[in-house]
């Protein structure tokens, strides 16, 4: 394995398999399956995942509901999914925690970083809910912000495509695949890998971003092993 920590970012819709909301049991089967055979060769795994499957607290917003509100309603879906992601993970028979940015604890541990790496010490799977805990920041900025605080080597940007293009691939024929990219050029051609705080957060702190397709069978041990699959920012 290249990388011995990875923080792995998935996004909510990664969840929903062919359907237009919700989650597909299928697919959590799936990604579970491959995050048990990447710990099972000596990875310890930081996963953030998003809520867009089930509310988009934008959305929320330009039709009239408060910001704020609307972004506490999306930290509870991260944590919906997250729950159905710990699940599928535990019934393989594998440790994991989930920490959650806003306390509820019934639920889930509350994000404490000395408990996350005393976790992560013991060889358990960590995801981390809702966000950062805070309106106004995506969980790709959590991914960032988490991926810094366990010492990960790598954000792992799991996506329905395989890499960072010109163009949309699936619009322009012609679109060309990046092997690599500067953090800046993504800032610079507004690319939409993650939003600009967490490229920001990467490129401040120098931690890489490769983004794959998670959806390719095998891929996520290709991408853990540094196979060049994807994008790779640096």
């Amino acid at each position: 394995m290249k990388y011995k920590r990875v923080m792995l970012k998935l996004s909510g819709e990664a969840l929903m398999g062919e359907r237009n909301n919700g989650i597909d049991p299928t697919v959590v089967k799936h990604v579970a399956e491959q995050i048990k055979e990447i710990r099972e060769r000596g990875v310890t795994v930081g996963i953030v995942i998003g809520g867009g499957n089930i509310f988009r607290g934008i959305v929320g917003a330009t039709k009239g509901m408060d910001r704020i509100t609307a972004d506490h309603m999306g930290m509870l879906a991260t944590l919906i999914n997250a729950l159905a992601l710990q699940d599928a993970i535990e019934h393989l028979g594998i440790p994991v925690r989930l920490l959650s940015g806003i306390d509820i604890q019934k639920i889930a541990e509350s994000y404490v970083r000395r408990r996350a790496m005393a976790h992560l010490a013991k060889g358990r799977v960590i995801i981390f809910g809702a966000g950062t805990g805070n309106p106004f920041f995506t969980t790709d900025t959590a991914a960032a912000l988490r991926a810094i605080e366990i010492e990960a080597e790598v954000i792992l940007k799991a996506t329905n495509v395989d890499g960072i293009y010109t163009a949309d691939p699936k619009k322009e024929s012609s679109a060309r695949r990046f092997d690599h990219i500067s953090y800046q050029d993504v800032l610079e051609k507004n690319l939409k890998v993650m939003d600009g705080a967490a490229i920001a957060i990467c490129r401040d702190t120098g931690i890489p971003i490769f983004v794959f397709d998670m959806n390719k069978s095998g891929s996520l041990v290709a991408a853990v092993q540094g196979e060049a699959l994807g994008t790779l920012v640096y």
